[in-house]
């Protein structure tokens, strides 16, 4: 059994956390604001620089909620302190990737470039070296709009499993199946 919801979530220097009315919790940091919507079950104490979120009964809807509401909380708090990164890799002859500002140009050997706006809330890189592939750098404070960012651009070519090309995540791996085999 997990016990995520009893875990205290500790605040670093600079970081102020208030909880507004509805249950909202609000955090402020280095890197921003990010303010989230807890359910109104689960109650935020505030004591010093440690936060406790608790729960009413143990009940399975409280509990369930008590551990998705603390690590919500807990990545707001990572979110505005050191912020989140994403890395995707593009794998294939001819992939290639370039951008400007939020703007991304994508060439995935369609017939036109994939132009991909990407929120002004993250920041985004790219990088093309000699015999290395193409890689995609995503950085910003909200865990749950870059990964939603990153996996909308791997969809745009999801990596196939027979020669493994298309946009993948840093790391991921891909299974890989066996061609056709030389019939006689």
């Amino acid at each position: 059994m997990s016990r995520i919801g009893k875990k205290l979530i500790e605040l670093p220097a600079g970081v102020t956390l208030t909880v507004g009315a509805g249950n909202v919790v609000t955090v402020k940091g280095p890197k921003g604001q990010l303010t989230q919507d807890i359910d109104r079950d689960i109650s935020v104490e505030i004591n010093g620089n440690i936060v406790e979120l608790k729960r009413p009964t143990d009940q399975i809807r409280h509990r369930a909620l008590h551990g998705l509401s603390r690590a919500l909380v807990n990545n707001l708090v990572v979110g505005v302190t050191a912020g989140f990164k994403k890395e995707l890799e593009l794998v294939g002859v001819g992939y290639k990737a370039s951008s400007q500002a939020n703007i991304l140009d994508l060439s995935l050997g369609y017939s036109h470039n994939i132009i991909f706006e990407i929120p002004s809330e993250l920041s985004v890189r790219t990088t093309q070296e000699k015999g290395d592939n193409p890689r995609i750098f995503l950085e910003g404070s909200d865990k749950q709009l870059l990964g939603q960012v990153a996996a909308k651009i791997r969809g745009l070519r999801k990596p196939e499993p027979y020669k493994g090309k298309g946009v993948k995540y840093k790391g991921e791996y891909i299974r890989r199946k066996a061609g056709k085999a030389a019939g006689k």
